[in-house]
């Protein structure tokens, strides 16, 4: 008898830390370079410093991915769905202003 899987993310949740939280559908465009300071083109976030006096920041950001397996074996076939959730990872932001 054999057995065959596919598994794929049909979603991820990011909490961004900010309050925010950000659906991407699939696994997301990894970032390049040559995207520069464009929005991703499938899923991004961008933090927004709230005042001159607020200071750069170390946000918890959590990603909550949905998976998606589907089977068939032995005459049978199912769809199995379950979820995975990362520890929380601190991300630094910060600006830097040039003056000439």
């Amino acid at each position: 008898m054999s057995v065959s899987a596919t598994a794929s993310v049909s979603s991820i949740v990011w909490d961004m830390g900010d309050g925010t939280t950000v659906t991407c559908t699939g696994k997301g465009t990894p970032y390049a370079d040559h995207y520069g300071k464009q929005d991703s083109p499938t899923c991004g976030h961008r933090y927004e410093k709230m005042s001159t006096d607020q200071p750069d920041g170390a946000y918890q950001v959590t990603a909550t991915s949905h998976w998606v397996v589907e089977w068939a074996g032995g005459g049978q076939s199912g769809t199995i769905e379950f979820d995975l959730t990362t520890d929380a990872l601190p991300i630094r932001i910060g600006e830097a202003q040039v003056l000439t």
